[in-house]
């Protein structure tokens, strides 16, 4: 008799990178509009097809205990997704008041909180007895489930929130002329967001939870 093997949530973070590349397929619609943005608008749709492959190569762990580690990654990138969501929707409304002003402390304090629940996956990882390696791997799977939940939330904005008028800074609104009107610029600012997200996360990931795995190893005797 079979036993099913543990679930890692692979089958929902692939729909939620094929749901996202669906959505921006959409967004960009038709052809024109995404040749016209050229690299801006394929990066992300390379890489969401890229998290759809990672996300079926990670499937194949085959040991249990791996399995509920990846779980258990899996879950915590969730925890680590709400704070990013949070960040986005303030960073939205920010934006919308006054584009030119940067991150501010609430924001920067929820990218941190989401570093540190993606360094915990490393820590937990290191100390149930696996290598470094496998720490990273499972510290990247939780960064892809946390980017794919805020990437939900800036191409929801894309549908719904209202094109980026003109700043307090002349030089930026002449430079912005070149790329189009204020919501082609709003879009080529959401992309961008997008694709800072999906590559640069896991990135990050990965070497947060590699220093945090390196604190749950168990020390020499």
């Amino acid at each position: 008799m079979k036993t099913t093997r543990q679930s890692i949530l692979r089958t929902p973070i692939i729909l939620l990178a094929l749901g996202n590349l669906f959505v921006l397929g959409a967004r960009l619609w038709p052809l024109q509009n995404i040749l016209g943005l050229g690299t801006t608008s394929m990066d992300p749709a390379i890489t969401l097809v890229a998290y759809v492959g990672l996300g079926f190569w990670i499937g194949t762990a085959r040991e249990e205990a791996s399995r509920k580690s990846l779980l258990s990654a899996a879950l915590l990138g969730v925890v680590a997704g709400l704070f990013l969501m949070a960040q986005v929707v303030l960073d939205i409304r920010q934006a919308a008041t006054d584009p030119s002003t940067g991150l501010d402390r609430v924001q920067i304090g929820l990218l941190v909180a989401a570093a540190l629940v993606i360094g915990i996956v490393g820590l937990r990882t290191a100390r149930n007895g696996f290598p470094t390696g496998f720490a990273v791997v499972a510290a990247i799977w939780a960064s892809m489930t946390a980017c794919l939940l805020a990437v939900a939330i800036v191409l929801a904005e894309t549908y719904v929130g209202p094109g980026q008028g003109e700043s307090s800074d002349q030089w930026k609104d002449y430079q912005g002329l070149a790329i189009g009107s204020p919501a082609t610029q709003s879009l080529v600012h959401s992309l961008d967001a997008i694709a800072g997200f999906l590559l640069v996360g896991p990135i990050i990931g990965g070497i947060v939870g590699a220093v945090f795995a390196s604190f749950g190893k168990p020390k020499k005797s």
